[in-house]
């Protein structure tokens, strides 16, 4: 819980690159959380300022400007303007979108550098950094390429491997390779200015590891392991032509590294926001009453955690992050979601396919939000929880309390009158239910406090479904009087508890309501609307998905997925050469496949059976997943014939058929462009 002595809460939310469009990873893992956040918190009418923008430094940008043929400028202009809109439609409500390109950014982080530089905060050393010899440029860790040491991946960067995770520098690659032009860098010195972390381990150990025991077990548990591992000077600069410059002499060719520049545009962003609204940001940054929140994802937190706070530290005129709220990853259809094997659902294509349904996946990813853990969105899940709770849940229970409201007395909430135990209960819950979702929130907790959320809805349509007052109106029209008052009550602060969460829905559903109190309520009273107050006109609140929308997007998925593959397809190296000698030992000749069946208990083998023009024989191979036996049967093929038989399955196996492995995996015969006669030798 929050220090009571704080006025404010400055929240931040992580910089997104202006390298592309923001996907659902972003939302589930930074965003959407931080959104519930603020809106619960300005609902409790505290003081609040929620800040974000554009990170448009560091090597990403450049390499999507390189990849798109546009200037880098062209490049950060489009992808800005891109993320501000997603986020504006989704209803991502920061009150200040910066970009880290502008002149207010620029000033601030440069001041930043010079104060600590001037102050000798800084390491000054030379090292050795690959350096393209060809592009006459020293190479960024992402403009560097080869073979991951931990699991082999081919096309590993110098900084991360996106097959295994695995944490990489440029020193580690097996066969490092330019992006820029494709040849071997070289090592060369080049000079730079470090940020020594290991003078403030100390400090970081009190300050985090005894001091905010209260942090998230994912987040206080990575910092905990950086720092027992021992900390080390932590570069500040990069060898590039992008980026805020190095403001001292002898510093040509430099710019300000992004792991430096960034977390300072949280601050340049406040100074946006503050002259446009004429205000203080030194009240935001410097005040010991502001609460300093940074939501982030689990690759962010060693930056945030440990290195920003370091650098304000080392300024000494800036208040320190209270809490650091990140959460784990979020997966697609049980894969890793990957920017560069277009494996995402992206914001402004959601948007654009699914109007109206910002709140379903509001809703979707904020229940599988991977708070301490990495956790799965798939399509179907997205469709079940909008359909079935939604929908079933809190639509029904909507619909049904303002129909039958204006069905038996013209949408004029009626008075309650005597309260029996099912009464009594649901004003229990109602009562109980803004502390519960409060206690969850402000313990970041938002998957449980959606829960308690939905446990309102729930309660209301349990006791709607237990009264029936669709029967008793014929028998006891005074009870439904208090049935229907209670559901309405029930509404009005379902309307409230929404908000966070489901923002357009709850403007929705308030628009259905008499105007009454917009703040968070307080549990004292589950009375929020006057009896005789009129009502609105019902609307559907949500409605289905259908199985049909949820193909369309399995499709557009996989299609984006394989158009990509073969579009960032790079060929395998040549092997070493051999002599002709060697190619003359090999009897390839044209077959035709005479039966096809599969391999029992295997899934990727079929035995086949081959018209060799010299025999019939039989062939083991593994291409099950991409060919169906029914298929293929009458096709030539190319077999090597020599090949060494060797026992499959309990199958002896006569040959080797030939197969072309596309981008995408997908394996495809190798044929004649001619029907010939079988046997037919390859030269």
């Amino acid at each position: 819980m929050p220090n009571p002595t704080f006025k404010r809460t400055l929240i931040t939310a992580a910089l997104p690159y202006a390298n592309g469009p923001v996907h659902i990873g972003h939302l589930a893992g930074v965003y959407l959380p931080a959104d519930i956040y603020v809106r619960y918190k300005r609902l409790k009418k505290e003081e609040v300022l929620f800040v974000c923008g554009s990170d448009e430094h560091g090597v990403p940008v450049t390499i999507r400007a390189r990849k798109e043929g546009i200037t880098v400028q062209e490049a950060v202009d489009k992808y800005d303007a891109l993320i501000k809109k997603s986020f504006e439609g989704f209803g991502i409500g920061f009150d200040i979108y910066s970009r880290t390109s502008n002149q207010t950014h620029h000033e601030t982080a440069s001041a930043f550098f010079q104060k600590l530089h001037g102050e000798g905060k800084f390491l000054e050393q030379s090292n050795d950094q690959y350096y393209d010899e060809e592009a006459k440029q020293f190479l960024a860790d992402r403009y560097i390429q080869g073979t991951c040491p931990n699991c082999g991946f081919e096309n590993a960067y110098g900084d991360q491997c996106e097959n295994c995770g695995s944490t990489l520098s440029p020193s580690e690659l097996i066969n490092p390779r330019s992006m820029l032009s494709g040849g071997r860098p070289v090592l060369k010195a080049t000079k730079h200015w470090y940020l020594p972390l290991n003078e403030y381990e100390s400090w970081l150990r009190e300050w985090i590891l005894e001091g905010h025991k209260e942090w998230k077990s994912n987040v206080y548990g990575q910092c905990k392991s950086w720092i027992e591992q021992g900390l080390q000077p932590r570069a500040v600069t990069r060898d590039l032509d992008w980026g805020v410059p190095v403001p001292v002499e002898g510093a040509e060719g430099k710019v300000l590294y992004v792991w430096f520049d960034a977390p300072i545009g949280y601050i340049s962003a406040t100074k946006d926001w503050a002259k446009r609204e004429n205000k203080s940001w030194e009240t935001w940054w410097k005040d010991s009453d502001t609460r300093l929140l940074h939501f982030i994802g689990k690759d962010n937190i060693v930056f945030h955690c440990i290195i920003f706070p370091t650098m304000l530290k080392a300024h000494g005129d800036y208040i320190l992050p209270d809490n650091v709220p990140a959460n784990e990853f979020l997966n697609l259809e049980g894969q890793k979601i990957s920017t560069s094997r277009n494996w995402a659902v992206w914001l402004h294509e959601f948007l654009t396919d699914l109007p109206g349904r910002e709140d379903a996946l509001r809703y979707t990813l904020a229940s599988c939000a991977p708070e301490t853990k990495d956790n799965d969105f798939t399509w179907k899940e997205f469709q079940s929880r909008n359909n079935n709770e939604l929908a079933d849940i809190v639509g029904n229970f909507v619909n049904r309390a303002l129909v039958l409201t204006h069905k038996y007395y013209e949408g004029k909430v009626p008075a309650a009158g005597e309260l029996g135990d099912s009464e009594k209960e649901l004003i229990s819950i109602l009562k109980m239910a803004p502390g519960l979702v409060s206690e969850n929130l402000e313990n970041f907790r938002f998957r449980q406090g959606l829960i308690e959320m939905m446990n309102v809805a729930r309660a209301g349509n349990r006791y709607l479904a237990e009264t029936e007052p669709w029967k008793r109106i014929k028998t006891d029209p005074e009870s439904v009087k208090t049935i229907l008052n209670l559901s309405i009550q029930t509404c009005a602060l379902l309307a409230r508890l929404m908000e966070p969460f489901l923002p357009f829905s709850a403007t929705r559903l308030c628009n259905m309501l008499p105007t009454y109190q917009t703040a968070w309520p307080d549990g004292s009273t589950a009375n929020f609307i006057e009896a005789g107050a009129v009502l609105g006109t019902p609307e559907i609140l949500f409605t289905k998905i259908t199985d049909e929308e949820v193909a369309t997007q399995l499709e557009r998925l996989e299609k984006s997925r394989l158009e990509n593959a073969l579009a960032n397809y790079t060929a395998h190296p040549q092997k070493e050469n051999i002599a002709f000698e060697d190619f003359g030992k090999m009897d390839i000749r044209v077959a035709t496949i005479t039966s096809a069946i599969p391999v029992p208990k295997t899934k990727k083998l079929l035995q086949l059976t081959l018209d060799t023009g010299i025999d019939s024989r039989t062939v083991v191979s593994g291409i099950a997943e991409y060919h169906k036996p029914e298929d293929i049967i009458g096709k030539q093929v190319l077999l090597l014939a020599n090949l060494a038989p060797r026992e499959i399955k309990g199958i002896q196996s006569q040959g080797m058929i030939l197969m072309a492995q596309d981008a995408d995996g997908k394996l495809v015969f190798v044929q004649p462009s001619e029907i010939v006669r079988s046997g037919s030798g390859v030269s």
